[in-house]
């Protein structure tokens, strides 16, 4: 079923106030953005598009700054509806400077009522409204004024089936009960983006069982200096120094320069440039108290971890098919991971919360205290 869409451009702060007085009634606004990411660490926006009903505005973010009416209509007023959230709600916080709320993300909607729990807008749109959506302005330059006709008929595109989406997905969920779950995903989303957990990269390095407690330290230090230093100069995070870069340094634990600019992958120009910073993150970890260094890691592939996290993936299938969802909609890898991790160190689970809880957490204990007992 297509639909009908007008265009309105907004480049004015005058153009801007009647966009949010048209669309500041409405029930629920369709919400999307494009931008330019490819040599910077934050994203420059380039659109944002606004739709409650047959219009769909156009706000050039490069030519007209956001007004506490926007920021309003934005953090509350209507429902927004987005697709695949993560990066607009970063695009608009720099923008506009403010949450986005309520919220729901129609692909964690989706996810919540079958097997694929990443499905793409186009994707979406072909199931639920029989459109297939051009594809062709995907890697437009969005930055570029005047924006061509096919790119505007896009942009109108990426907003104009989200109410028609959202209806027939809030009836589903109400049928199933799941409206609270989609709820409560979307509001930790909002959250998230509020109470940024800060000095937990390190965490995600999926090798990080090879480095002895030392070593795990220099990398912590390594990578929030880089999370650090990416944000003040405004980079690309693998620009400065990629994951494995770092984790090899921490690994070699160099004393000095000759030491440093050994490590494969260092080059000259990053010893010249960032030497002196690198070894003495390195050298706090060296100096760093033996009790306050992190614990070292489960080997991944030893007996214990691998049937304490067989059992656990096991709760999450026999659940997901229960639900009809994706195994990946109840639980990650990581967290799995994660969980299996602080059992072994007698440290407290951290399990989750709220509907997944509800689903998953007596049962990984059960299953937990029975692996112990083998």
């Amino acid at each position: 079923m297509t639909v009908e869409m007008t265009q309105c451009w907004v480049d004015t702060p005058e153009n801007l106030q009647a966009a949010c007085d048209a669309l500041s009634s409405a029930e629920v606004l369709a919400l999307d953005t494009e931008f330019f990411r490819e040599s910077t660490f934050y994203p420059v926006p380039a659109l944002i598009q606004l739709s409650a009903g047959s219009t769909v505005f156009l706000i050039d973010p490069q030519a007209v700054a956001a007004t506490p009416a926007i920021r309003r209509l934005l953090a509350e007023g209507p429902v927004k509806l987005i697709h695949a959230c993560s990066e607009d709600l970063e695009v608009l916080a720099m923008w506009a400077g403010s949450d986005i709320s309520p919220l729901v993300d129609t692909q964690i909607a989706e996810s919540l009522l079958g097997t694929e729990p990443g499905i793409g807008y186009r994707r979406l749109v072909a199931q639920r409204c029989g459109v297939d959506l051009p594809k062709e302005e995907t890697r437009s330059n969005w930055l570029e004024r005047p924006l061509t006709p096919a790119q505007r008929e896009y942009a109108v595109l990426d907003v104009a089936y989200l109410p028609m989406i959202w209806a027939q997905q809030r009836e589903a969920l109400v049928s199933l009960g799941r409206l609270d779950w989609l709820d409560e995903e979307c509001g930790a989303l909002v959250q998230a983006r509020r109470h940024p957990t800060e000095g937990q990269w390190f965490k995600r390095q999926r090798q990080l069982w090879r480095l002895e407690p030392r070593q795990i330290e220099a990398y912590r230090q390594l990578t929030d200096w880089r999370e650090r230093e990416i944000r003040a100069r405004d980079l690309p995070r693998g620009w400065l120094a990629k994951d494995g870069l770092l984790f090899a340094i921490a690994e070699a634990m160099p004393k000095n320069r000759f030491e440093l600019a050994a490590v494969e992958g260092v080059t000259p120009k990053l010893v010249k440039r960032e030497g002196d910073t690198l070894l003495a993150l390195v050298k706090q970890a060296h100096q760093c108290d033996a009790e306050a260094l992190p614990v070292a890691q489960p080997v991944p592939t030893s007996p214990p971890f691998k049937r304490r996290l067989k059992a656990l993936k096991g709760v999450v299938q026999t659940n997901a098919e229960a639900l009809g969802l994706a195994p990946e909609r109840l639980s990650s890898r990581a967290e799995m991971e994660a969980i299996v991790t602080a059992e072994l160190h007698g440290q407290p689970l951290p399990l989750p919360g709220g509907w997944r809880g509800a689903c998953l957490a007596e049962a990984w204990r059960q299953a937990l205290a029975t692996e112990a007992e083998t």
